[in-house]
């Protein structure tokens, strides 16, 4: 609804409420005027009837017949019998002893009342005088009530209200455009620089603190815009977005790297960027509404594309594609295939050994003597057979982080002394000294992997060592770290081979390994083993001259 109409509504509503308000208030005036005038006549008249009798004595009630209809005369005795009623017969009529009036009469020598009939919508007045003889003279007149007043001057009203609605409309069009057009003039791009009404000053005013909140909005979401421009653009993942045309219509310089392009191709079909049919099925499933994912190889790169459909309304307007470089892992589920190769090649060659042994003995061929030395064959196969499994159990476990076992707060100390104790008797077979440097050294850790980790460098140290050689563990205290390094002046490791000798069943010369009888899992173990216990590994190795690997862990256990 315009101002206009509704200045007009008001207007309106104000004359009517004005004129109805006027109505009640006039008739109420009109009718407790009339209400005293009727008392003041009702009395007057009872007394001028009083006087009258007082000189004619009874006779003169006789003449009340003649008296006005409206006017009521009745004389009642003391005891409440009605003597007399112009209106009725007094015979006939019940005793008006207990009447309010005629009891202030007798008392006071004189009284009044009044009583409204409901049903007739009438007010009747009553005035009773004590008269000489103890009677009670009691004259009453009746009056309509202020409803009948108010249907009575309903005609009037209705005419004056028609002239006044009248002119009331002809002001209120006048007044309302003149209210109206300075507000139509308004300037809302400087809301604080109008000065009209008083009233429209906080409405300005929060047209301008909505002016300078939307401005702020405004600067707020292209600061979003460029941050997220920032984010994408820093994004090592590509980030497409298409419409459901296959147009272009935002990506990021990750993309168009991945897609080994110079220039950003915003406008272009998607279907531009690469020709590969998988490409081209995965862009036709995602606009049909589908997610989607493949793997895509371009030149030596392996990229994931994951692309997601953008609904609005339950139709589909575009799309969302995700570009990651997947090479690298790729590339571990290659190695991951090549482990599981060597595995099986590992396990074969024992199990052959073992079977080829047995069969020889199952089917008589060996001699009697000979019989002890087949089954220590197959025995020391079984064992490495053994030792492979445990070991290949064991550098899957620390690959995918698992550990059965709780950290603790040990003493290193104590676990090398362990170690060396167990591996007492191996090194004096080989000829090969051990030695431990150091004392006390705690730290938080778990203590079969520490274990196993000291023992696999210390028996490769022995292993691989010459008569009359040394394996050497070294423990230090570096405050919040612990340094334990393993030394040996053995045959070494070449510097080709440097970078090799963690990764699983690699082995530098893989005669005198297998003669030696190692799983080549060792240093793989060692490797996986640091890194689970949040530590570093570092490697020094020279021909003929030995190695040394330095482990360095911290005391307390790193939160994850």
């Amino acid at each position: 609804m315009s101002i206009k109409k509704k200045i007009q509504q008001s207007m309106t509503v104000i004359l009517t409420v004005t004129l109805v308000l006027a109505y009640v208030i006039l008739s109420v005036i009109l009718y407790n005027r009339n209400m005293n005038l009727l008392q003041t006549e009702v009395k007057q008249e009872a007394a001028y009837i009083r006087e009258a009798i007082n000189l004619s004595d009874s006779d003169y009630m006789k003449q009340m017949d003649n008296v006005v209809e409206s006017t009521r005369v009745t004389q009642i005795k003391a005891d409440g019998t009605v003597l007399y009623d112009n209106q009725a017969d007094a015979a006939t009529m019940e005793n008006h002893g207990d009447r309010k009036e005629i009891q202030e009469a007798l008392k006071t020598g004189s009284g009044h009342a009044e009583r409204i009939s409901i049903t007739l919508s009438q007010k009747t007045l009553y005035y009773a005088l004590r008269l000489s003889d103890n009677s009670v003279l009691r004259v009453s007149s009746t009056q309509y009530s202020v409803w009948v007043l108010l249907m009575e001057l309903v005609p009037p009203l209705i005419g004056i209200a028609v002239v006044m609605l009248i002119l009331t409309a002809i002001m209120s069009v006048h007044m309302a455009n003149k209210i109206v057009e300075p507000i139509n003039n308004v300037d809302l791009e400087h809301p604080e620089e109008n000065q009209i009404y008083e009233e429209v000053g906080p409405l300005l005013s929060k047209i301008y603190k909505q002016n300078r909140q939307i401005k702020s909005q405004l600067e707020a979401a292209r600061r979003n815009q460029e941050e997220f421009g920032i984010i994408t653009e820093n994004m090592q993942e590509g980030l497409l977005v298409i419409d459901s045309y296959t147009m272009i219509l935002s990506g990021n310089s990750s993309a168009w790297k991945l897609f080994q392009l110079k220039d950003p191709k915003i406008g272009d079909s998607v279907y531009s960027l690469n020709r590969n049919e998988d490409f081209r099925l995965l862009i036709e499933q995602v606009l049909k509404g589908q997610h989607g994912s493949v793997l895509l190889h371009m030149g030596s790169e392996a990229i994931q594309m994951i692309a997601n459909p953008v609904n609005r309304e339950h139709r589909v307007v575009g799309a969302v594609i995700l570009l990651m470089n997947e090479t690298e892992k790729v590339e571990r589920e290659q190695l991951r295939r090549e482990f599981s190769a060597n595995v099986s090649h590992e396990l074969k060659t024992p199990l052959t050994s073992i079977s080829g042994f047995a069969e020889i003995i199952q089917d008589g061929l060996v001699k009697e003597e000979d019989i002890k030395k087949f089954a220590g064959r197959i025995y020391n196969e079984a064992q490495r057979l053994i030792t492979l499994v445990e070991d290949t159990i064991k550098v899957s476990q620390l690959d995918e982080g698992e550990n059965p076992y709780e950290w603790e707060k040990l003493d290193a100390y104590t676990i090398v002394k362990d170690v060396c104790g167990r591996l007492r008797e191996v090194a004096e077979k080989k000829n090969v000294h051990l030695y431990i440097d150091g004392g006390k050294t705690m730290l938080t850790t778990v203590h079969p992997i520490l274990d196993e980790v000291i023992y696999n460098l210390c028996d490769n140290g022995i292993k691989y060592n010459k008569e009359d050689g040394t394996v050497s563990i070294h423990l230090r205290d570096l405050g919040e770290n612990v340094e334990i390094r393993v030394k040996d002046n053995g045959i070494g490791i070449p510097g080709e081979d440097q970078s090799r000798v963690f990764e699983r069943f690699y082995r530098v010369d893989k005669s005198h390994s297998k003669a030696i009888g190692g799983t080549g899992l060792g240093l793989s173990i060692v490797k996986h083993g640091v890194t689970f216990l949040g530590g570093t590994l570092k490697m020094v190795s020279e021909i003929g001259k030995g190695t040394e690997i330095t482990m360095t862990f911290p005391k307390e256990r790193k939160a994850v």
